[in-house]
Formats: structure tokens, C-alpha cells, sequence
């Protein structure tokens, strides 16, 4: 037995995600491990270290939670957090914060200081004042790349009912008459299905496929460029942060915070804050989930992974294995883990995930893609 420690940055990465940005992200998953790992050698309890870990994620905007999280079709942040103590199997929630720092502490005082599990909008932030956390301007959160990846996403409409852009015979994914996979592609003056790209009001025939993380023409077999929560992977912005540790004591926890989906409807509410969805933590390990939230809300992918050892004996990555590949099979996401026994996983169906793991007994990775 040992510690473990995972930390993610959320999963579906545009491939050609500049390089300084992909570095900017794995230098601040390592800040975030390298100070995880400090306080878990000075024998701090797993709870505070995936609050303290949350935090720091939260307060940098690099990723999507507190401090540059995705803003609704309104233009405004409706962030959500949940944690949970599995050695306590005590859990806490919010939803619908729009001036409070930090989400994922106002989640550790619903579960300490409320007789409640979840607290939502407007009893959230009432909440949020009577415990005295730091409360900002709703400025603060709101970055000027969100704001562009906002008028982007309603210039595409890309967020309806399902979150996902009606499906044709031509849709994402499917091969054409050709044998070609099409595509959807952002440019500058709008977006246009299949293989039609729209260029200074003219359609040209093109399309766009993934290689060894390059776009070239499409060929039979090829992954097509695809759409995470129906945004083209070019503008999706991965949906949330997430850490999960166990401790020397053997003690599993769990936290997950976000800013959704961008352009969602007002009151939408994700994964992230549903315990046994994005979050779970017990006796036997800890996990949090990132990615379409809808699909990983009706799989129950966090509980899934602890159901499967307990009941049926699985290790821990056989298990995350089995929910990403068979629970998971309508959506895209990921999901990190950690077990009672020091171990650490992860597993996801997308391009890639921003994640960072390490283990007493000497594993370390800082990584994005396969």
C-alpha cells in the first residue's frame, strides 16, 4: 500500500492544439502533481489534497473551471464542482455559481458545514456568503478566448437538445459515396457540414482527417475530424478538471469542477457535479470523468469503475477499461483513477486527455495523447 495521485485537465484535444499551448497545459498539470506529491509525503489526509489541487486548477485559466470557464448562451459563467471522502463516504455538490472563486472548497463546505449533499444557483451562492468564501466580479472568470469560442459556437449553432449537430447520411464519421470520411470545418466566415467548407461565400469541395496528429485528405480508414458535445474539436474547450488521491492511510477521494459546455442553455447541468457520474470516491478507490457529460451522466461512469471491483473483482484498470469501452459506447470522455492500494489509471476514447499521474513506488507521467 501507498499513495497514488491523478490529475486531469479534461479529455477531447484539437490535434493541432498549438505546441506552446500543449506545453502550457503539461507545465501546469506537472505544478499540480509535483505539489500534490509534496503533501502526500508530508502525510496530508486525501481530501484537502484534491481540494488543494482543484483550487489551483480553478485559479489558472488554462483549463475550463473557475478562472476561464465556458460561458453560456448568455454569456456567462454557471460553474459546478462536486468532491467526495471515501474514507468518510461523505459527498458535496454545487451548480449555478457565477461569483465564487474557488467552486470545489463551496462543494467541500456543503459537504462539512450544510445537511445537505448539492446546493444549486441562487441557495449556492447564499450559501457561499453565509460561510464567508471569496466571492469576485463575475469579470474575473470571463476571458477574452471564451468569449471568441462562444460567438463561434452560436455562429454554429453547435449546442442544441442533444448537444450535437443533427446527423445525416453525410455526418461525422461516415464515410461518403467515395469511401472518404467527411468532416465539419471552422473557418472564419462560418461552417458548413460534410465535405463543403465555406470560403468567402463559396463552397469548395475539401476534406480533413487525423493522421499521426496532422490534417491531410481523407482516406477510406482515416479518423475524421470530429465534435466533442456537437463543437468541432477545433473550438470544443475540454470540459473540466479533475484530481483524485489515495493517501498512505490507504484513504481514497475525489474532486471534479468545471464550466460546461460552451454555449449551453441556462441551467444546464453536467457530469461534473453528480456524485457517481463525474465524481465518486469509497473504501475501494477514487475516480473523476471528463467529456460529454450527458453520455457519462446515463453510463454512471465514476460509480461503474468501483461497482466493478467490488462486486465482480476487476483491477482497477480492467474496470476503467471496461466502462470507457462498454459503458461509454454513446459518448466521448475519459476518466482518471485511483485505487485503495496505491495504484493509478486512466482511460479515455478520445484524441487525447490532459492528465499527470504518480504512485509511491515511482510511476510518473505528464501526458495529452495515446
Amino acid at each position: 500500500m501507498g499513495w497514488a495521485i491523478a490529475v486531469h485537465g479534461g479529455a477531447g484535444v484539437d490535434p493541432s492544439l498549438p505546441m506552446e499551448r500543449q506545453q502550457e497545459a503539461k507545465d501546469l498539470l506537472l505544478h499540480c502533481l509535483n505539489l500534490g506529491v509534496s503533501a502526500l509525503k508530508a502525510s496530508v489526509p486525501a481530501i484537502d489534497v484534491v481540494e488543494l489541487l482543484v483550487r489551483e486548477l480553478e485559479t489558472n485559466p488554462v483549463f475550463n473551471s473557475g478562472r476561464g470557464s465556458a460561458l453560456s448562451t448568455k454569456g456567462t459563467v454557471e460553474m459546478e464542482a462536486s468532491i467526495m471522502d471515501g474514507f468518510r463516504n461523505k459527498c458535496g455538490a454545487v451548480s449555478g455559481l457565477s461569483t465564487v472563486k474557488n467552486p470545489i472548497s463551496l462543494a467541500r463546505l456543503v459537504m462539512e458545514k450544510s445537511p445537505h449533499v448539492y446546493l444549486a444557483f441562487n441557495g449556492a451562492e447564499e450559501f457561499a456568503r453565509e460561510q464567508g468564501v471569496e466571492i469576485v466580479d463575475t469579470n474575473y472568470f470571463i476571458t477574452a478566448e471564451n468569449k471568441e469560442r462562444l460567438e463561434q459556437a452560436k455562429s454554429a449553432n453547435s449546442i442544441q437538445f442533444d448537444y450535437r449537430l443533427p446527423e445525416s447520411e453525410n455526418a461525422v464519421g461516415k464515410p461518403n459515396e467515395n469511401g472518404l470520411l467527411p468532416t465539419i470545418k471552422i473557418h472564419a466566415n462560418g461552417i458548413v457540414a460534410a465535405d463543403k467548407v465555406l470560403q468567402n461565400g463559396l463552397l469548395s469541395e475539401k476534406e480533413s482527417c487525423i493522421e499521426n496528429g496532422e490534417k491531410m485528405p481523407c482516406r477510406k480508414g482515416m479518423l475524421a475530424e470530429f465534435q466533442m458535445n456537437g463543437v468541432p474539436i477545433s473550438i470544443y474547450e475540454p470540459e473540466t478538471v479533475g484530481c483524485v488521491v489515495v493517501d498512505s492511510e490507504g484513504h481514497c477521494a475525489s474532486a471534479t469542477s468545471t464550466g460546461g459546455l460552451i454555449n449551453k442553455m441556462s441551467g444546464r447541468i453536467g457530469d461534473s457535479p453528480i456524485i457517481g457520474a463525474g465524481t465518486y470516491a469509497n473504501g475501494v478507490c477514487a475516480v473523476s470523468a471528463t467529456g460529454e457529460g450527458e453520455a457519462i451522466i446515463r453510463a454512471t461512469v465514476a460509480r461503474d469503475v468501483a461497482a466493478l471491483m467490488e462486486y465482480k473483482g476487476l483491477s482497477l484498470q480492467e474496470s476503467v477499461d471496461f466502462v470507457i469501452n462498454k459503458r461509454l459506447e454513446d459518448g466521448k470522455g475519459g476518466l482518471i483513477a485511483v485505487s485503495s492500494n496505491g495504484e493509478v489509471a486512466a482511460g479515455f476514447n478520445t484524441l487525447g486527455m490532459f492528465r499527470a499521474c504518480a504512485t509511491e513506488e515511482g510511476y510518473f507521467e505528464v501526458g495529452i495523447w495515446q
